[in-house]
């Protein structure tokens, strides 16, 4: 059995090429566009990609649209485009949709490559990501850094993803934070207003586990400062050297965002910079 491919684009010239290097083994690759102004879409058709775009409004509408594409086969691998898979990841997903069990969706684990390196403990890995799954099985929640609900069994995949976040610059990193901080400080809002489920704190289950621990994150005083000793010290980033200290310290200055505008938005005095969501989208299939 084949799979699908899908990519969600932004501005990806930097990075796509060697994603879609990475799955030209697929002869169903389709790279979904927010309207991309540089040479992202030219990539993808260069490699054969089929190409939809619809304008951005938030991820979770983004991708909830992408999940409605025709695809060709019944399985679809969904890699950000910066994220590459591994050779023996790539065997592993196609062992896994030819038997499948009563698994709907896989989910993987990426490493995080900063400044050269993994940084396998600033990035608290493992993180397990859903890439692999049947669209119709699949919705999301919140409207930035999504959860994934799964209608169905779940597997887990053992070999990995690469994840190359840095790869556009600190500019880049700067620019995307500052953007997703503004989601994040309207869902810490409206967590903040539903109680804590302490039971997932010691949950077996990573995933349910990682968002019990966000949850209740939200509540914490100085919150930036803890997150990064916790990254940096229980969690033994480090050991990851100069790079686990300045990544730490990135993910620092994203938290201090998120308090900062979580303030702003509860004075009311920022409520016309809160995004909204226009009242239609367009889409287009372009190949």
């Amino acid at each position: 059995m084949s799979i699908s491919v899908l990519i969600l684009t932004l501005n990806e010239e930097a990075n796509l090429k060697r994603c879609l290097e990475a799955v030209s083994w697929s002869d169903d690759i389709v790279v979904f566009d927010s309207y991309s102004t540089d040479a992202t879409v030219q990539i993808a058709q260069s490699y054969g990609a089929r190409i939809i775009q619809q304008e951005y409004v938030d991820e979770r509408l983004q991708r909830e649209a992408s999940l409605k594409i025709p695809f060709k086969y019944e399985w679809v691998f969904n890699p950000d485009a910066d994220e590459v898979p591994t050779p023996e990841l790539i065997l592993e997903m196609k062992a896994a949709v030819n038997s499948p069990g009563d698994a709907v969706a896989f989910r993987v684990r990426f490493k995080n490559i900063f400044m050269g390196k993994w940084i396998r403990y600033s990035s608290l890995y493992p993180t397990w990501v859903v890439r692999l799954f049947k669209p119709g099985h699949l919705s999301f929640e919140r409207t930035i850094n999504l959860t994934y609900m799964i209608v169905g069994q779940e597997g887990k995949l053992q070999n990995h993803l690469i994840h190359y976040s840095f790869h556009k610059g600190l500019h880049a990193w700067f620019e995307k934070h500052n953007r997703y901080s503004t989601y994040e400080a309207i869902e810490t809002i409206r967590s903040q207003q539903q109680p804590v489920l302490f039971r997932g704190l010691i949950s077996i289950d990573p995933v349910q586990r990682r968002r019990s621990f966000k949850e209740l994150s939200t509540r914490l005083p100085f919150r930036p400062s803890l997150r990064f000793y916790y990254m940096f010290i229980i969690r033994a980033g480090i050991l990851d050297g100069r790079a686990g200290y300045i990544y730490c310290r990135l993910l620092q200055m994203y938290e201090s965002l998120i308090v900062y505008k979580v303030s702003e938005f509860r004075q009311g005095s920022s409520e016309t910079h809160k995004p909204e969501s226009p009242d239609s989208v367009k889409g287009q299939t372009l190949a």
